[in-house]
């Protein structure tokens, strides 16, 4: 049986559609989109954040500016163009991020652990993270849980999710979570809540490590289909092109 971050991450490539623009964050959102394009979504155009459009790379990037990216894409755009005249009119289908915290609005974290001018831990900050969020059709996260990731308050917001009381809208915002225990959705108060678990595990868990009551939005909550040999060869393959000692 894979890992809960194997898990996880085969769960959030299966959310992308074939076809689909995607904005694709750093770290698990990386791997997953890059899994779904050698799936299920061979036309999956990936867009990354140093202005590459259409990115086909042959191994697993291991930043937004590795040189891999540039081979055989489409277009590489200065960044600001690419905000401008793509991901802030709407072109992007879909913002895949993750996070170091979440709260219950979806409203992300990924700036400071602990108070701001005396933090805990500095984070890498926001990047382009706000208006990916903001501005994509609707966004994906991806991170893991545990009570300090998915806390009652965020202790500071980078990127915000649903307003308070309301889902945003124009649609726009968190549209799913998907975590080492199960995939989360919003009601239409913008509140996040469970949608269905990774196998071998339970509602019980993610209560037990969460900071606040996450409700089951179905019930009985269904839990999702373990990895295909497929995917879980193909997740393999993809790590294996990493440079020794890296990890994803």
């Amino acid at each position: 049986m894979p890992s809960n971050r194997d898990g996880m991450i085969i769960a959030a490539a299966r959310l992308l559609r074939n076809g689909e623009r995607v904005l694709v964050g750093v770290g698990v959102p990386n791997i997953a989109a890059n899994l779904a394009k050698r799936l299920d979504a061979p036309g999956l155009v990936l867009v990354y954040e140093s202005g590459v459009i259409d990115a086909r790379p042959e191994r697993l990037p291991l930043s937004i500016g590795d040189g891999t990216l540039v081979d055989a894409t489409l277009a590489v755009l200065p960044m600001g163009e690419l905000f401008s005249h793509y991901l802030l009119t709407g072109w992007i289908d879909v913002g895949f991020l993750g996070a170091a915290q979440i709260d219950a609005s979806g409203n992300l974290n990924s700036t400071v652990i602990g108070e701001y001018r005396h933090p805990k831990v500095r984070l890498a900050g926001a990047g382009g993270a706000p208006e990916i969020a903001t501005s994509a059709r609707r966004t994906i996260i991806v991170m893991e849980h545990s009570r300090d990731r998915f806390p009652a308050h965020i202790d500071f917001i980078t990127s915000p999710g649903h307003p308070s009381g309301r889902r945003r809208p124009d649609g726009r915002g968190p549209w799913r979570v998907v975590s080492s225990l199960g995939l989360f959705g919003f009601d239409e108060q913008g509140h996040m809540g469970l949608l269905a678990l990774l196998p071998d595990h339970t509602y019980e868990e993610v209560l037990d490590r969460s900071g606040w009551r996450i409700p089951r939005l179905v019930d009985p909550v269904p839990v999702l289909l373990p990895p295909r040999a497929e995917e879980a060869a193909t997740l393999a393959a993809l790590r294996a092109t990493l440079p020794k000692g890296d990890s994803a």
